[in-house]
């Protein structure tokens, strides 16, 4: 799956892990200012990331699907978004959010205390986020430190090392405050619900270009129908025939730009078995023709 910003593409694999790179092996560590209104369709789309994230909304409000929750941030308010939990962003108006994204191996090694006291515990526990207020004490304290680590990300000199040790007083912060049924109760069922959801959207993703229905999908995973829908409505908020057409749209989409093929080509390869179908599903969600989708990306890519 590719999403867009500014000519920009952000990857994701066929289970939706994102693909991109944040920091490097040395310094796993990234910083981001973004600007959700500036992606495709006004969203970053569902992924994941065995990274941890912490974001800010600086301003505006970012509606931010979370499994199967969907919370709404405003200006002055945060979130953690723990390793492995599939989450996206939208927005109605441009909102600024800037966010770090690492992997925890940055506070110790796996085999020392650190990583095994304090690390781990968070990583397999039921917690798959945790929204930040200004009002409650610890969590504004948390806001304090997220804004310095940006602050000084624009910085020259030790940004690494002042990095770090405000992270260590972040994490401090997220393990002393964490309800204790979190942090003890396991993430067993959340990851497994999440890994039949992963593998069903990677059967529709290999599978996409043949005619395929909801009972090969629920049998993907040897589970009914009615389960299938379930994970799906729950998770991803549309039915697995939904996401099908939609994934089937988005690689149509795709080739538009970087081939020459024939729509009617394009729409068979894609699933559709009538040209004027995919037309009519296409222009429904992009709220323009294929014709004048093609032109309008190659236009943009020119400039």
């Amino acid at each position: 799956m590719e999403v867009e910003k500014n000519g920009l593409i952000t990857v994701t694999d066929d289970t939706y892990l994102e693909e991109q790179k944040h920091g490097s092996n040395e310094y796993p560590f990234a910083y981001y200012l973004e600007d959700v209104w500036e992606f495709d369709f006004h969203c970053i789309n569902w992924h994941w990331h065995p990274e941890v994230e912490f974001l800010y909304v600086e301003k505006g409000m970012v509606h931010c699907y979370v499994g199967s929750d969907k919370i709404q941030l405003s200006q002055g308010q945060g979130m953690f978004v723990n390793s492995g939990v599939l989450h996206r962003y939208e927005a109605q108006e441009s909102v600024l959010v800037p966010n770090i994204v690492f992997r925890l191996e940055l506070l110790g090694s796996p085999e020392r205390r650190i990583y095994q006291k304090y690390v781990f515990p968070v990583l397999n526990s039921s917690l798959a986020y945790q929204v930040f207020e200004p009002g409650v004490i610890w969590q504004q304290e948390v806001l304090k430190i997220l804004k310095k680590i940006f602050e000084i990300q624009s910085k020259t000199v030790n940004v690494e090392i002042r990095t770090v040790m405000l992270l260590y007083q972040l994490w401090e912060l997220l393990c002393q405050n964490l309800a204790y049924e979190d942090l003890h109760q396991g993430k067993q069922h959340r990851k497994s619900q999440q890994s039949k959801l992963h593998i069903m959207m990677q059967y529709i993703h290999e599978h996409f270009g043949e005619q395929i229905s909801l009972d090969d999908i629920a049998a993907s995973i040897a589970i009914s129908k009615n389960s299938a829908l379930q994970i799906f409505r729950k998770t991803l908020h549309i039915s697995p025939v939904s996401y099908l057409i939609e994934y089937r749209l988005t690689k149509a989409a795709n080739l538009l730009v970087v081939t020459e093929k024939t729509i009617s080509v394009i729409a068979e390869e894609c699933g559709f078995m009538s040209t004027t179908y995919f037309c009519r599903k296409f222009k429904e969600y992009f709220q323009m023709t294929p014709k004048k989708y093609r032109e309008k990306k190659l236009n943009e890519n020119c400039i």
